[in-house]
């Protein structure tokens, strides 16, 4: 039985259908047209229902109760005839066919078919049944379609369409025409015995507007600093929140870089807030940036030109346009000849005066601008340097002495070009009419313009410094007194007697002097008178010092081949008299003396050092004790106790340097092997240290631990003087080349500052052992006075300020001023020179 909707839709066609000899009128169609498209609504959703369910229509309740309800009120309709309904469409096909094209657009079903498909598709499929069949004249094609009715046919193609396909034909069988496409069909996971089209991915490349990458957060660009305060960082495209992913410190970003070694090819992801590892595209797009390159791989900037139009296979044959040239183009124009005519009159008239000179402007100048040239010149522009203005000697007329003899012309003639002080020989002419041509202008105007053609200029910037500015600010030598200032005390020593040595006793009574005749000699310091003397009768006196220990008296001299311990027993207190030859005899008392080198073995291929006790005439005298050594010692040097002193010979080989106690009546070498030949040594006042000084560097030797601390880069060629500051951070050395040279020991190995201001060799130099006072002396003849403040802060350097120049002694067979020595507690200073004087400088 047919399906209740499909029936009621048939006969209610049926029944409205007015035809005569299978025509219809207007109304008819109108209604046929109705009818048909009712035919494919319930075509449209029997298919659906077909579709979802199998076979038979199901109805729904609702449904059914308003169709119910609908056709209550009308009549039952009769059966139509297939006959009928077939006459009526073929009458109105031919009317509203392209009515009929428009209704299949909008009535087609899902499956991609409508009524007018499914009446060809069976018109189609009996043509074939029918192909063999012979039609007798009672049988025509219309009554095939008597035994199948549209409702049979509407279930019989819904059937065939929901068929379930063959699974054996693969995931590449095809459903239908409408389904085929580019992807593949595989099973569907949600629709049973359904399939899905699967396509590849696709990969959108550089340039694509399109991304298959999209970032979840989705912000935009907003400053991300927003965020900071909030546990998350933003909405993903449902609006659910993004949580702020975990961030790691300082150490973790280090272990990173250190231990992955994708770390460097990773980038911070601004959205996300992290870490993003990047594509080997995106590295390869980074490295051509970072070369300048284009970022694009593909890309070829040497492709060659395509000529759209004029290269091969590109010929253009037709025109752009073909249309034939206007007669405008061939005939003058006559506005243009009347705006001729009309400038020719006003030149007629004198209203147009062509080729008028232009009317030159005042020349304005601004008497109060920086600037005297109207046209700025360019930066790099620096003019040519100008000739120097002649000169006397290049006049037509100069002066005689400008003139050359023969002799100087005949030099001059005979000398290099290049070693000329001139170019030319001056010449002299009575009057400026006699002066002939310059034979050298030519070529000297040729070379000046070599000159400024391949010559680089330079512009030299004149610095505009005061001269003031450049001397250091110092104070002035009157808020620094008081400092020597002239000679007090005159010391005179026989004539032709240089005095080589002279040191004042640690009390400040006594000058002891040691000149070239052989004689020691003691002065009284205030009044000049000498008090005592000693005649060694070994040569000249090389040097003398008073030992620094105040409660004995001791006074050591220096001669060729032995050193003297002397004591001037007579002008010292009882007291001192005791102390001091307790300390020298006793050694004598215990044993005899002899010297100990090193650990008391004896060097061989050479003499023994000898302590010798003078006669009784001579103790008498106060020569106590003398010291045989070898070699001439120059130089001595006591230590602040008063029992150990140095002496230097230069001339002994590997013992020029010998240490001597005088209590025990030992003499030691401390060298084995001397790094140079000796000038000078010296003790630390405060710390067990010993400095020796070779003609170039000094080298300062820890004496405890028997290893050198530093060595001192002096900077000068031969070392002369030496001495060390009375707290023992600052040493000062003289030379014989006219330096003196201050060392900081805590600062560096090299000078703070080196001066020269004398004219010959220093001879000597030397600290006050209390004042801020320091004096150098020098075969010129003069002796320089300083002031020296040293800062208890390390961070601030020592103050050096000149005070005075003292002169007074004469220079004799070009030596000067051969020694100087401070009163201990006063600011006087004693000096001795080779003119036989010894001076006493007060303030």
């Amino acid at each position: 039985m047919a399906p209740k909707n499909a029936t009621a839709s048939s006969s209610r066609v049926a029944t409205n259908l007015k035809t005569i000899n299978g025509k219809a009128g207007p109304s008819t169609i109108l209604k046929n047209k109705n009818k048909k498209r009712a035919v494919q609504e319930v075509s449209e959703d029997e298919d659906d229902d077909f579709a979802s369910v199998g076979s038979g229509i199901d109805m729904s309740d609702d449904e059914e109760v308003e169709e119910g309800e609908e056709n209550e009120d009308e009549e039952a309709f009769p059966e139509f005839d297939s006959e009928i309904e077939d006459e009526v469409d073929q009458a109105d096909e031919g009317d509203s066919e392209s009515e009929e094209l428009d209704d299949e657009e909008e009535s087609g079903s899902e499956s991609g078919y409508n009524s007018s498909d499914i009446e060809a598709m069976y018109d189609e499929e009996e043509d074939n049944e029918n192909e063999d069949e012979e039609y007798s004249p009672l049988t025509s094609p219309s009554s095939s379609h008597k035994e199948l009715s549209t409702d049979e046919k509407l279930s019989k193609l819904i059937a065939k369409n929901s068929i379930k396909p063959d699974e054996s034909l693969g995931t590449d069988a095809k459903i239908s025409k409408a389904k085929e496409g580019v992807g593949k069909l595989v099973p569907s996971k949600f629709v049973e015995g359904g399939y899905k089209r699967e396509y590849e991915d696709y990969e959108a490349g550089y340039g694509s507007e399109s991304s298959t990458e999209d970032n979840p957060n989705t912000v935009g660009n907003i400053p991300m600093e927003w965020y900071d305060d909030l546990p998350h960082i933003g909405y993903d495209v449902n609006g659910r929140k993004i949580f702020r992913p975990a961030q790691g410190d300082e150490l973790d970003k280090f272990l990173s870089n250190t231990e992955d070694p994708a770390a460097w090819t990773s980038a911070e992801d601004r959205l996300l807030q992290q870490s993003v590892q990047l594509s080997d595209k995106e590295l390869d797009i980074i490295r051509r940036l970072e070369r300048a390159e284009n970022p694009d791989a593909d890309y070829d900037p040497y492709q060659p030109t395509i000529e759209w139009f004029t290269g091969e296979g590109n010929e253009r044959v037709m025109p752009l346009s073909a249309a034939p040239e206007p007669k405008r183009r061939f005939v003058p124009s006559k506005w243009e000849h009347k705006k001729i005519m009309k400038i020719v009159k006003a030149i007629r008239e004198g209203r147009i005066i062509p080729n008028k000179p232009s009317a030159t402007k005042p020349t304005v100048y601004q008497i109060w601008s920086d600037s005297d040239q109207a046209n700025l010149e360019h930066a790099m522009y620096m003019p040519a340097p100008q000739l120097p203005p002649p000169k006397t000697i290049e006049s037509y007329n100069p002066p005689e002495e400008y003139l050359l003899n023969e002799e100087e012309q005949k030099e001059w003639e005979e000398a290099e070009k290049e070693d000329r002080k001139i170019d030319f020989l001056p010449s002299k002419y009575d009057s400026l009419r006699l002066v002939p041509g310059y034979k050298n202008l030519v070529q000297e105007k040729f070379e000046r313009c070599l000159d400024l053609y391949l010559a680089p200029r330079t512009r030299k910037v004149k610095l505009n410094i005061d001269p003031e500015s450049l001397i250091p600010k110092l104070p002035s030598p009157k808020e620094l007194k008081p400092f020597p200032l002239a000679t007090s005390v005159l010391y005179r020593h026989p004539e032709n007697s240089r005095v080589r040595s002279v040191d004042t006793s640690p009390d400040g009574t006594f000058v002891a002097t040691g000149s070239e005749d052989g004689i020691v000699r003691v002065w009284d310091l205030g009044n000049g008178r000498e008090i005592w003397k000693w005649n060694l009768q070994s040569g000249a006196i090389q040097h003398i010092a008073w030992s620094p220990y105040k409660d004995e008296s001791l006074l050591i001299a220096l001669v060729a081949g032995k050193i003297a311990v002397l004591s001037p027993l007579a002008l010292v207190a009882p007291s001192i008299a005791a102390n001091t030859l307790n300390h020298v005899n006793t050694a004598f008392a215990s044993s005899a003396a002899t010297t100990k080198m090193g650990s008391g073995k004896e060097i061989k291929g050479t003499e023994l050092i000898k302590w010798v006790r003078p006669n009784e005439k001579e103790r008498e005298r106060g020569v106590l004790v003398f010291i045989e050594v070898p070699g001439t010692p120059k130089q001595i040097s006591w230590h602040r106790k008063g029992d150990y002193f140095a002496t230097v010979a230069s001339d002994a080989s590997n013992k020029s340097v010998l240490i001597h106690q005088l209590s025990k009546h030992a003499t030691q070498s401390p060298f084995k092997k001397l790094p140079g030949q000796v000038q000078k040594v010296l003790f630390h006042p405060l710390k067990p240290h010993f400095f020796v000084a070779t003609q170039r560097y000094i080298r300062q030797y820890d004496l405890s631990s028997q290893t050198l601390i530093k060595t001192l880069q002096s900077g000068v060629k031969w070392i002369s003087s030496l001495d060390l500051h009375n707290k023992g951070d600052n040493l000062i050395i003289g030379s014989y080349d006219k330096k003196l040279a201050w060392f900081d020991l805590d600062l560096s190995n090299k000078p703070y500052k080196t001066l020269r201001y004398h004219t010959k060799a220093l001879r000597s130099v030397v600290y006050h052992p209390s004042l801020p006072l320091f004096a150098s002396a020098s075969d010129d003849g003069t002796i320089h006075i300083f002031h020296c403040t040293i800062y208890q802060d390390l961070m601030q350097n020592p103050l050096i300020v000149p005070l005075k120049i003292l002169r007074g002694h004469k220079v004799t067979d070009g030596i000067g001023v051969l020694d100087l020595s401070w009163v201990n507690g006063k600011p006087w200073l004693v000096s001795s020179g080779s003119d036989g004087e010894v001076r006493l400088w007060c303030s």
